[in-house]
C-alpha cells in the first residue's frame, strides 16, 4: 500500500510540472539531491529502488512499470500515469515545491520515514539517465 502512495507521489511531481511554470528541470534536481547527499547518485542504485519492494506489497513500478519511459497505471485507482523519465515526458521534475511535496509525503508512506537525499539521489540520477 506504502508503494502505491509513493507511486502517486510520484505522478504528483509530474502532474505538478503540467499545472504551474517550471522553475527547477531534471538536472537542476539532480545536482541538489547529489549535494545534499554528498555523493552522485547512481542510476543503478536508483532503478533498484524503484523496483524494490521496501516491505511492501508494491514498489514505484507497480505503479509506473519496470521502465518510467511508458506511461503506467495507478495500482489503487487505476489512473493512467505519464512517463517519470524527463525524457519522455518534459513536464517531470520542472516544479520544485511539488517534487518535495510528492517525496516527503511518498517516501514516508512507503518507507515508513522520509527517503534520504542519497536515495532521492539515486532515483533521479536513474530517471535522468534514461534517454529516446
Amino acid at each position: 500500500m506504502r508503494s502505491v502512495f509513493l507511486c502517486a507521489g510520484i505522478m504528483g511531481m509530474v502532474c505538478a510540472g503540467m499545472a504551474s511554470a517550471a522553475d527547477t528541470s531534471p538536472a537542476a534536481q539532480l545536482q541538489r539531491w547529489n549535494r545534499l547527499a554528498g555523493s552522485p547518485g547512481q542510476a543503478a542504485r536508483g532503478q533498484l529502488f524503484f523496483t524494490k519492494k521496501h516491505g511492501a506489497q508494491w514498489s514505484c513500478a507497480s505503479c509506473h512499470g519496470e521502465s518510467p519511459t511508458i506511461p503506467g497505471k495507478h495500482a489503487n485507482t487505476g489512473k493512467t500515469l505519464p512517463p517519470l523519465a524527463p525524457a519522455f515526458n518534459p513536464q517531470a521534475l520542472t516544479d520544485q515545491a511539488k517534487v518535495d511535496k510528492w517525496l516527503r509525503r511518498n517516501c514516508n508512506d512507503v518507507l515508513g520515514r522520509e527517503c534520504s537525499a542519497l536515495e532521492k539521489a539515486d532515483v533521479t540520477a536513474f530517471l535522468v539517465s534514461l534517454r529516446r
